[in-house]
């Protein structure tokens, strides 16, 4: 169980996650976003994309997790969604307004939260049982992975960050 101090900190960390993506693509060409430089990973457009789906996705879980008594919380193929045209555009307007929001949002509702709160269950068909504060945990480290994709993909391009 994470402290009150623990807990804060990663609240900040979703706050600042898409400042901190914003600024890792800033001023990156459309070739650079869109083409796959290392192998089996996405170009970094599609990750900057994706990253809205799936924290709009933990979101909604977050939600349901607050409001029900242990709900199923539904996987979805987030390979099959980065795909789709909304996911691989070098421009990351509509993402960024979007994540911006989302973010600033979550880290409001984790902010709020009861102890009794941060111990409620969803069962996800993947992954099982977890707790709210497991969420927290488990989205700042998927923001910090895939700042750590880009940036492998920036440095096969001989871009370092």
């Amino acid at each position: 169980m994470l402290t009150p101090e623990e807990r804060k900190q990663l609240i900040e960390r979703i706050r600042r996650f898409p400042a901190e993506l914003e600024a890792l693509v800033a001023g990156l060409d459309p070739q650079t976003l869109t083409t796959p430089y290392v192998p089996g990973e996405w170009t970094i457009a599609q990750n900057v994309h994706h990253t809205a789906d799936s924290h709009m996705n933990s979101y909604i879980r977050l939600k349901l997790m607050l409001t029900e008594e242990r709900p199923s919380l539904k996987p979805y193929d987030e390979t099959q969604w980065a795909l789709f045209p909304d996911a691989t555009p070098p421009d990351f307007t509509l993402t960024f307004q979007l994540l911006r929001g989302l973010h600033g949002r979550w880290a409001t509702v984790f902010a709020g939260l009861t102890e009794a709160d941060w111990q409620r269950v969803g069962i996800h068909q993947a992954d099982g049982e977890i707790t709210v504060e497991d969420l927290l945990r488990n989205y700042v480290a998927h923001g910090q992975a895939h700042l750590d994709q880009i940036r492998r993909v920036l440095a096969a391009r001989g871009m370092w960050v």
